[in-house]
């Protein structure tokens, strides 16, 4: 067979621990025997990271930024116990998704993949619930300070002007911490508009929700430039049958548990963090979950929504075998390709992706699953728990029919 050609490279972000492991197996067993891979290769693991003074992660960004189409393995965030796990760290490294969103900015998009033997914790849920997560600013672009002595804390704006706005945070007496985060409104603008245009293309309701009863001036802006905006999106929602509406998000996280699904809910982006992980698990698995990042101009990030497997690879460097689920980190590989594919008009790279994803579903569906899933299908649908390897290669026996039919 012979090899798919690409024009335009793929930015390639790789990872750490386990998804590092499954990031070259898919790459080996997955991509490369059908695909002729043309794309620009960024370290973007702990180690490399820390060497380079984390530069790598914001050349992968504005590499992003020129092609256009990345692909993103999971990485570590340090915290104090990762800093005593790789004691040659010099800083404790801000999260790479962070700064690579800051720099691109737009809205990540997530989305349970479902199989019919598997069913949601949630029993009433029976589509998929999608997550519009804005992608800049809040805690994740945050400044901190702590202080062990008793003073004032002020939050102040100084113009270019000269005009100067200045507002107490807090008063202490003694040790405490302080957190300031921003926004801006170009950022929620667009934001708000790229979750009105996905709710059209997939032609399903629009749920947002923030706090603006206590946040009244910060969330009460996300509010207020969301209704703005609707009004240009208006006419195509009603002729659509589709609706926007805003909520509390305690409240939507109520009305979400007693819904059958089927919508987008928007979250600013901590929220959206969060409620992803809620949403994927209770659907099934954080391994079973697509997300894309979507800028205002047109560049896409795709990336798995979960972390590095830490205790998976631990086994693994141990000499043992695991049945870390890869299927998240594959239908980001395959998101990338056929979105490469569609803006350069490759035919057949938008194809394989399909067919990737076809033989990831046909492999599940004739009931090889890797542990985690085996624990929630239903049993009568299993065939075979296997470890990653075995699954791979059995994605691989049904890649080739699909790709020779």
């Amino acid at each position: 067979m012979e090899k798919i050609r690409m024009q335009t490279p793929i930015v390639e972000m790789d990872g750490d621990e386990m998804t590092r492991v499954l990031w070259k197996w898919i790459k080996e067993k997955l991509i490369c025997p059908f695909v002729e891979l043309n794309s620009e290769y960024y370290d973007l693991g702990l180690l490399h990271r820390n060497a380079t003074q984390d530069r790598v992660t914001v050349d992968a960004a504005n590499a992003a930024k020129r092609y256009g189409v990345a692909v993103k393995c999971a990485t570590i965030t340090p915290n104090r116990k990762r800093m005593q796990e790789y004691p040659e760290l010099t800083e404790m490294w801000k999260s790479p998704n962070a700064t690579i969103r800051s720099i691109l900015g737009g809205t990540v998009f997530r989305t349970p993949i479902m199989i019919d033997a598997i069913r949601p914790v949630v029993s009433c849920w029976k589509k998929p619930i999608s997550i519009a997560r804005h992608a800049y600013g809040d805690i994740y672009k945050a400044v901190e300070l702590k202080t062990d002595e008793p003073g004032e804390c002020c939050l102040v704006f100084r113009a270019d002007s000269g005009a100067e706005q200045r507002v107490v945070v807090q008063r202490t007496d003694g040790p405490a911490v302080f957190l300031g985060q921003h926004n801006t409104d170009e950022s929620i603008r667009d934001f708000a508009d790229a979750c009105f245009a996905y709710a059209i293309s997939q032609k399903e309701d629009l749920w947002f929700s923030t706090k603006d009863t206590i946040s009244k001036v910060y969330d009460g802006r996300f509010c207020a430039i969301f209704e703005e905006e609707y009004e240009k999106y208006r006419a195509d929602f009603e002729r659509l049958g589709i609706r926007y509406f805003y909520t509390l998000i305690d409240d939507a996280v109520a009305r979400v548990i007693r819904s059958e699904g089927g919508f987008i809910w928007a979250c600013k982006n901590y929220d959206g963090d969060v409620m992803s992980d809620l949403v994927s698990t209770a659907f099934g698995s954080l391994a079973m979950m697509t997300s894309v990042l979507v800028t205002p101009d047109g560049k896409f990030e795709f990336e798995a929504a979960h972390g590095t497997v830490t205790n998976h690879y631990y086994r693994y460097r141990n000499g043992e075998k695991t049945g870390t689920n890869p299927v998240a980190t594959i239908f980001a590989w395959s998101g990338a390709l056929k979105k490469r594919g569609e803006l350069d008009g490759i035919a057949d790279l938008v194809r394989f992706g399909d067919c990737l994803e076809q033989a990831v579903f046909d492999t599940l569906q004739d009931g090889i699953m890797t542990p985690d899933l085996v624990r929630m299908a239903n049993p009568d649908a299993v065939t075979a728990s296997v470890d990653s390897e075995q699954f791979l290669d059995a994605i691989a026996d049904r890649l080739k029919k699909r790709l020779s039919a």
